[in-house]
């Protein structure tokens, strides 16, 4: 049988795939904003409401730094190849550097006003990476259930 046309209706395997993945980061952000409130509620009810509110200021943190993280890839990935609307150096530089500068002040915030609450920013940190396992497990389940 000849090679199939592949039509808009009917994209390659391939271009699916490169779709569904593109989204990706997307679907983290997602998982991450659903994941915050409901984790919240989940430590003010087991830990109390120091912690709680300590958790999230570290989610909030962690998405904030999720997105400026993003930010400063594109910009790298811009100045390497060399795209008409790439950044300065300089800002790139300035705004890694200053994702830590305020994950710093957060933490030392926290501690000033209730140590108690330390605990619960430094977990809320690990937001993104309960987002990125939630990512895997869809991506697993697409890829067994859909084939894609």
């Amino acid at each position: 049988m000849p090679d199939q046309l592949q039509t808009e209706h009917n994209p390659a395997p391939s271009a699916v795939a490169e779709r569904f993945y593109s989204g990706a980061l997307l679907r983290i952000r997602r998982f991450m904003a659903v994941l915050a409130p409901l984790l919240v509620v989940a430590a003010w009810w087991k830990f109390g409401l120091r912690s709680a509110v300590g958790f999230a200021f570290g989610c909030a943190i962690a998405y904030v730094n999720f997105h400026w993280l993003n930010r400063v890839i594109v910009g790298f990935a811009d100045r390497a190849t060399g795209a008409a609307t790439s950044q300065s150096g300089q800002g790139i530089v300035f705004r890694f550097l200053l994702r830590y500068l305020l994950m710093a002040l957060g933490a030392y915030v926290i501690l000033s006003v209730s140590p108690a609450s330390l605990n619960g920013l430094l977990a809320g940190l690990f937001l993104p990476v309960a987002a990125i396992g939630c990512e895997a497990v869809y991506e697993l389940y697409a890829a067994l259930a859909r084939g894609v």
